[in-house]
């Protein structure tokens, strides 16, 4: 296992920017609401429901917030929500996927198109770009609950795969069929997590300069910012000088 760190540059992480935080209740509602439905409505015989739970707590969702949510569910007055993924390029060569649940199939299909062809971007078929990413669990856990050495440790001891870490997070990576297992494991070491989520990881990234850095964000903000899309993943990389750039 090697630990090695985010760079500080990566500017587009999921659910950080202020326009995310105000749609993040609904989004976290929403997915309570599909796992609830999908399974029992008791979280402790439904892990899908459970980790929706845990991360809508994580990110201070009210209490009456998370209950209306699996009340939605079991009161047969939720709306039917499809999982569709969504797989494109961006500008310079950048894969992209993006996960939505929705209620209306043709309504987000022609909302994603259009932010991929209005920033550089085209959408491609399901799978011309999902090759280039494996599908893992993720356990997200604040920098200050201690050293990367700490986390490196627990994350062995518990059996994950590597450990990231950067100035604000640790990110430790299982496979996805351990996530559950991992998480308890750490758990019970460094006390609950800040998020636990299966995602599309990168196998190898994509250097991108500054002038389609700037179109690329726009193309994943706007993406993140439509109420239908819960997660959207790239494998964009930026050097600091580029980065710098953008900033500037």
């Amino acid at each position: 296992m090697a630990g090695h760190s985010h760079a500080k540059n990566i500017m587009h992480r999921k659910g950080k920017s202020d326009a995310i935080r105000s749609k993040i209740f609904s989004k976290l509602a929403r997915e309570i609401t599909v796992a609830a439905k999908m399974g029992q409505p008791d979280p402790a015989f439904n892990p899908r429901l459970r980790l929706a739970i845990a991360n809508a707590r994580a990110q201070s969702m009210p209490k009456d917030n998370i209950e209306r949510a699996v009340k939605k569910a079991s009161g047969g007055d939720a709306e039917n929500y499809d999982e569709i993924r969504y797989e494109g390029y961006g500008p310079g060569g950048v894969a992209v996927i993006v996960e939505a649940l929705t209620d209306n199939r043709n309504r987000t299909a022609s909302n994603v198109r259009s932010y991929f062809s209005k920033n550089g971007g085209a959408l491609g078929e399901t799978g011309s770009v999902g090759f280039m990413f494996d599908r893992v669990g993720e356990i997200t856990y604040p920098a200050s609950i201690g050293s990367e050495d700490k986390v490196m440790e627990a994350a062995i001891e518990a059996g994950a795969d590597d450990v990231e870490s950067d100035e604000e997070n640790h990110y430790i990576y299982t496979t996805f069929e351990t996530m559950a297992e991992v998480s308890s494991a750490l758990e019970a070491v460094l006390g609950e997590a800040e998020a636990v989520k299966a995602i599309w990881k990168p196998q190898n990234e994509t250097p991108i300069d500054a002038e389609k850095g700037a179109t690329l964000m726009k193309l994943l903000n706007t993406l993140e910012e439509d109420d239908d899309v819960q997660n959207v993943y790239s494998n964009f990389n930026m050097s600091e000088e580029e980065a710098a750039k953008l900033e500037g």
